[in-house]
C-alpha cells in the first residue's frame, strides 16, 4: 500500500545542539529525506589568531563542554608540533589517563541517559528512575567517579587547566595515583561488569541495519589510537589506508551542502564515519583484551557496518580505557615520578595533531609567528566529519523502512534513533558559513 508520510523533527533530543529530520512521502515516492544542521558558525579559529601559544589550548578547548579535553589535547599538541616540543614520558602517560577519563565519561552519558531510553521504550531517562532504580544510580556513580578520575589529572575535567604547551602544570601525588587505582578495582570495574549485562540484556532491541562505508581512525603503532597518532582509514573490503596527520586535509575533504551549515566530509568514499564504531573497525587488534572480552560477550566483532551499534562500541572502548588507565598507572608508579619542568620551544611554525574524541577524530592545526603569536588556525570536528554519512544513512534506511511498512512513528523513531547512535555534539561542528547575495 503506498503511503504519504510526513516526518518533521525539529530540533532532535538527546544530542548536543540543534538538528533536523525531514522526510516527505507522498504516495509512496519519497520526495524528501534530509539530516539538517541548521546552527550557525562559532569562529574559534578566528578567535585564536593573534593570540599566544599559551592561550590557544584554553581558548579552543571551550569549543566544547562534553569533549574539552579532547579539544584542549589536540590544541596543546598541535602548538608543541609547532614549537618543536617533545614532552616527556610522564607527561605523555598523564596525558593519555586524562583522555581514557574524558571517554570513559562520555560514553557512559551517552549510553545510559541517551540510548538506553530508546532500547527500554522510555522518552527519556527520567521514566527509568523509578523502573530501573538501581541502573539509574550506576550511571550517575559512574559518570562522578570519571569526573574525579579526570580533575585528578586535569585539574578539572571540563576545560582542564593542568594540560599546557611543554607538558603538566602538575601532576597528583603518587599517594592519589595509588588511591584512584585502587578505586577503579573496587568500585569501577564491577559497575562496568554490571553494564555489560545491562546493554547486553537490550542488545535486541538494537536495530537491525547495515550500510558499509569508509571508517576513520588515530593510528599508532603502540597502542589504540587515542592520544597520538597518524590518521588510518579502512573501506568494507577490509583495505586500510595510511596519512600522515599533516596531510590531514587530504584525507577530510571538506566541502559544503546547502542543507548544512557545517561542511560535509569524504575522502576514499562518498563519505566516511568517524567515532567508536570507526575505531573499533581500524584498530581492533590494538584494544586490550579486557575490551576484546567485552565486545565478545556483546556480538561486536570487526568490520561491524551497524552504525547503531556505535553505542554498543562505546561501552567496550569504556573497558579499554579502565583497564589501560590502571596499566598507565602501574608504569608510573613503577618509574621515577616527580614534578618535571616544562619542555621550551625550540622553533615557531606550523603543526598539526590529531586526537581521538568520543565522537571521532579531531584535527587541529595552527601556524606561530616568531614570537609565539597564532597566525592561522584551522579545526576540524568529528560531528562535521559524521553529517554526510548520516544523510547517506539515511538515504538507505528511510526505503528499507518504507518497503517493510513501517508507519510514520515508527520511522521516526528509526531516525532519531540513528542519529543519536553517532552520538553528534552539533554545535561544535559548525565552524563554516557560506553566504550568497542575490540582487
Amino acid at each position: 500500500m503506498k503511503k504519504d508520510i510526513n516526518i518533521n523533527v525539529h530540533h532532535l533530543t538527546r544530542v548536543e545542539g540543534h538538528g533536523n529530520i525531514q522526510v516527505n512521502i507522498t504516495d509512496g515516492t519519497i520526495e524528501k529525506c534530509e539530516w539538517q544542521v541548521p546552527e550557525a558558525p562559532r569562529f574559534f579559529e578566528a578567535m585564536v589568531r593573534g593570540r599566544h601559544y599559551s592561550e590557544v589550548g584554553r581558548i579552543t578547548s571551550r569549543i566544547c563542554g562534553i569533549c574539552s579535553v579532547g579539544h584542549t589535547l589536540a590544541s596543546v599538541r598541535a602548538t608543541e608540533d609547532a614549537l618543536g616540543i617533545q614532552i616527556t614520558e610522564q607527561s605523555r602517560k598523564l596525558r593519555k589517563i586524562l583522555k581514557h577519563a574524558e571517554n570513559a565519561d562520555s560514553h557512559l552519558l551517552h549510553v545510559y541517559f541517551l540510548v538506553a531510553p530508546d532500547l527500554l521504550g522510555a522518552p527519556s531517562v527520567f521514566p527509568l528512575v523509578p523502573t530501573h532504580t538501581a541502573v539509574v544510580q550506576r550511571a550517575l556513580r559512574m559518570k562522578r567517579f570519571c569526573h574525579e578520575w579526570g580533575s585528578l589529572i586535569g585539574g578539572r575535567t571540563t576545560h582542564p587547566t593542568k594540560v599546557i604547551p611543554g607538558g603538566m602544570a602538575s601532576i597528583p601525588e603518587r599517594e592519589e595515583l595509588e588511591t584512584l587505582k585502587a578505586r577503579i578495582l573496587t568500585e569501577f570495574v564491577p559497575d562496568c561488569l554490571e553494564s555489560l549485562s545491562t546493554i547486553k540484556s537490550v542488545a535486541g532491541a538494537v536495530p537491525a541495519f547495515e550500510r558499509p562505508t569508509e571508517y576513520m581512525a588515530v593510528y599508532s603503532p603502540e597502542e589504540y589510537g587515542l592520544y597520538e597518532g597518524n590518521v588510518v582509514t579502512v573501506t568494507p573490503d577490509g583495505n586500510k589506508a595510511h596519512y600522515d596527520v599533516h596531510d590531514y586535509k587530504s584525507c577530510t575533504n571538506e566541502w559544503v551542502s546547502p542543507q548544512s551549515t557545517a561542511k560535509f566530509a569524504k575522502n576514499r568514499m562518498e563519505s566516511y564515519m568517524a567515532g567508536a564504531l570507526a575505531r573499533f573497525n581500524c584498530n581492533y587488534d590494538q584494544l586490550h583484551q579486557k575490551a576484546k572480552d567485552a565486545a565478545a560477550e556483546l556480538g561486536l566483532k570487526p568490520l561491524c557496518f551497524n552504525p547503531y551499534m556505535n553505542s554498543v562500541a562505546q561501552l567496550v572502548e569504556v573497558f579499554h580505557s579502565v583497564f589501560e588507565t590502571l596499566d598507565l598507572i602501574d608504569a608510573l608508579l613503577a618509574g621515577d615520578y616527580k614534578e618535571e619542568e616544562l619542555v621550551k620551544p625550540v622553533k615557531f611554525g606550523t603543526g598539526s595533531a590529531c586526537v581521538e574524541v568520543p565522537r571521532g577524530i579531531l584535527f587541529h592545526s595552527y601556524a606561530y609567528d616568531n614570537d609565539g603569536m597564532c597566525t592561522k588556525a584551522d579545526c576540524i570536528i568529528p560531528t562535521n566529519q559524521n553529517h554526510y554519512n548520516i544523510q547517506l544513512d539515511f538515504n538507505k534506511l528511510v526505503p528499507e523502512l518504507l518497503a517493510a511498512g513501517k508507519e510514520e512513528k515508527e520511522m521516526e523513531l528509526a531516525l532519531e534513533m540513528l542519529v543519536r547512535a553517532y552520538d553528534p555534539c552539533i554545535s561544535c561542528s559548525t565552524h563554516y558559513l557560506s553566504v550568497t547575495f542575490k540582487k
